[in-house]
């Protein structure tokens, strides 16, 4: 989402834009107007304990800071993380405006310690940091609503939702689909099932581990990277691919009968709205379905606040699997209201107004 703001808006001419990212993924190719630095992190939470916070070291903190106070206004993703609670703070020492656009609420991890952790620093740096934000932006109603019971906003907080590039994410016709199935190695008349998504805990893998291995006779394709490696299941109806680029993803929305997320806390994914773009039913947890109220009509969801989620989401899974042409026939409504509700253009013309807004203020 950083990247499809930052290069949209330079290549519109809205804005130059200097981007800080850790050092842990590569960086993208340069556009006009957008310079990005990578920042030397050490990446040992994620690799221990599957949540991302980067420690970057402190020559990248210190020419963060300085690039802070060369800015008219700093645009953060999310509060918590430690490069934007220092750039937060440089913001504040040298008077510049600050937009936060927060992706993530609160996480249930199994964990009582790192579940405790979390939701003490949302309440002591989420407070801080939105509380005093010149503009906060929320992906999803569920993260607004959980930071609107302790935080004091000085403007009213804004939701804008994430875009869909429909050009590169689209439905194919049954032909074309066939053939890309094929070359995917799904036999005919198997069903195909797919994950998008870091391999972490709050993506529910340990979930997904069950599904796949009690539904043996559907193909599943895990998309993504992490701690919880679907690899080591041992299962022959498991497939994994790592490192994909936007354009790579793109095949696997498109060939999926169903995109399967039972995650929690995160707002509303992007990889959902992606597959849907692309004709692709979703079923995601309740949590992350009332993070988008105007999908309710194409939107499959079921709980994961239940004793055995993993029973309930089989049995769904099931369900639908048994009605191909039922779930077939969902396909075009599933796209049609994608490339109507979401788009890269409307979401960063947004970002742009609020931005100059900002600047100006």
């Amino acid at each position: 989402m950083a990247w499809e703001i930052a290069s949209r808006l330079a290549a519109s001419g809205a804005a130059e834009t200097t981007w800080y990212a850790s050092d842990t993924d590569r960086a993208p190719s340069e556009v006009p107007g957008l310079r990005c630095v990578p920042a030397s992190a050490w990446n040992v939470v994620e690799r221990l304990l599957g949540f991302p916070f980067p420690l970057w070291s402190p020559a990248a903190l210190a020419k963060l800071s300085r690039a802070v106070r060369e800015g008219d206004v700093i645009h953060l993703h999310d509060c918590l993380y430690l490069p934007n609670v220092v750039a937060w703070l440089a913001a504040a020492i040298a008077r510049r405006p600050v937009v936060i656009t927060q992706h993530i609420g609160n996480i249930p991890f199994r964990n009582p310690l790192l579940r405790a952790t979390l939701a003490a620093a949302n309440r002591l740096l989420g407070k801080l940091l939105l509380g005093r934000a010149a503009q906060a932006i929320f992906v999803s109603d569920v993260v607004l609503r959980y930071f609107q019971r302790f935080v004091h906003f000085r403007r009213a907080p804004l939701r804008v939702a994430n875009g869909v590039d429909c050009a590169m994410f689209h439905p194919l016709d049954d032909r074309a689909r066939g053939l890309l199935r094929a070359q995917l190695g799904v036999p005919a008349g198997t069903r195909l099932l797919l994950f998008a998504g870091r391999f972490v805990e709050k993506k529910g893998l340990h979930v997904l581990q069950r599904l796949a291995r009690e539904l043996p006779q559907v193909r599943w394709i895990f998309a993504g990277w992490g701690l919880l490696d679907p690899t080591s299941w041992g299962l022959a109806n498991v497939a994994v691919h790592r490192d994909l680029s936007q354009a790579q993803l793109a095949p696997l929305y498109q060939a999926a009968d169903l995109l399967v997320l039972p995650s929690v806390g995160e707002g509303f994914p992007l990889v959902v709205q992606e597959a849907m773009a692309c004709g692709t039913p979703a079923l995601v947890s309740d949590d992350t379905a009332a993070g988008c109220p105007e999908a309710a009509g194409v939107l499959l969801h079921e709980s994961l606040a239940v004793d055995d989620p993993a029973s309930q989401w089989r049995a769904r899974i099931a369900e639908l699997l048994r009605q191909p042409d039922t779930l077939g026939a969902f396909r075009p409504r599933v796209a049609e209201f994608a490339s109507a509700t979401w788009s890269w253009e409307r979401t960063v013309e947004r970002y742009g107004e609020i931005l100059r807004r900002a600047a100006r203020a």
